[in-house]
């Protein structure tokens, strides 16, 4: 490098630098971010979708062996089940649901009623009971994102659950289905029979939570929940 005759070190003025030519791309650019080929265009010109990894080519895949399609619309809907590329897990419970807390319905028939929480099934929804005989409400499963949590709770010690009482014991038994006109509207509402052995649960468990409520406890469970005009339920606190 040459020095200049003032400046012991070499300068730039002495030595200019040489900047590369600067390279154009194949793509033009029409307007302000819009480019004359997409994205996968450009990969197909520069042969960049052939390379993966390592200067390994992509192996082609076998093609599926396909069914010829029909040339007509099917005469009626066919059901096929649908890929599910997940699995289902339990819910976890919210840490403001603890035993015997206090919950406040807002979906189902008993929307607006005071129930107790008892346990979660191992589907992740909620065994809560009203009891039945103060609020009417029986045992039964509900969704924790349907519930209210409240501060209140109530002292279910004595309260034993037995194991058979799970989600299969809520299922109902397959109703036979009326498929001709004439039967449909000649066939008249079955009565729901509830089995002795889900009532004698029912007064069991009930017998063992009222034995632990006061007086107060029963009403705040008889009472139902609503709002009024001015009244946000995000507001306030249960």
């Amino acid at each position: 490098p040459q020095t200049h005759p003032l400046h012991p070190r070499p300068c730039l003025d002495c030595n200019p630098v040489i900047m590369p030519a600067q390279r154009q791309s194949r793509n033009k650019e029409l307007a302000r971010g819009i480019m004359l080929y997409g994205r996968r265009a450009m990969q197909k010109r520069t042969h960049k979708h052939k390379w993966v990894g390592s200067g390994q080519t992509r192996k082609a895949k076998a093609a599926p062996a396909s069914k010829p399609a029909s040339k007509w619309y099917p005469a009626d809907d066919e059901k096929f089940p649908l890929a599910r590329r997940f699995t289902p897990k339990a819910a976890k419970l919210r840490s403001s649901i603890k035993a015997g807390s206090v919950l406040i319905l807002l979906s189902g028939r008993h929307r607006g009623k005071r129930v107790v929480f008892l346990q979660q099934l191992p589907s992740g929804l909620l065994l809560v009971t009203g009891p039945y005989k103060i609020n009417g409400c029986p045992l039964r499963r509900v969704n924790q994102a349907y519930v209210i949590a409240t501060s209140t709770t109530v002292d279910v010690s004595g309260v034993s659950v037995p194991d058979s009482v799970n989600d299969d014991f809520f299922k109902r038994a397959a109703e036979e289905s009326t498929e001709e006109e004439a039967g449909f509207f000649q066939a008249a509402p079955k009565a729901v029979e509830i089995p002795q052995e889900r009532k004698d649960l029912q007064k069991a468990i009930d017998t063992a939570l009222i034995s632990a409520l006061d007086n107060d406890q029963k009403g705040y469970l008889k009472a139902r929940f609503s709002l009024k005009n001015g009244q946000y339920p995000h507001l306030m606190k249960f």
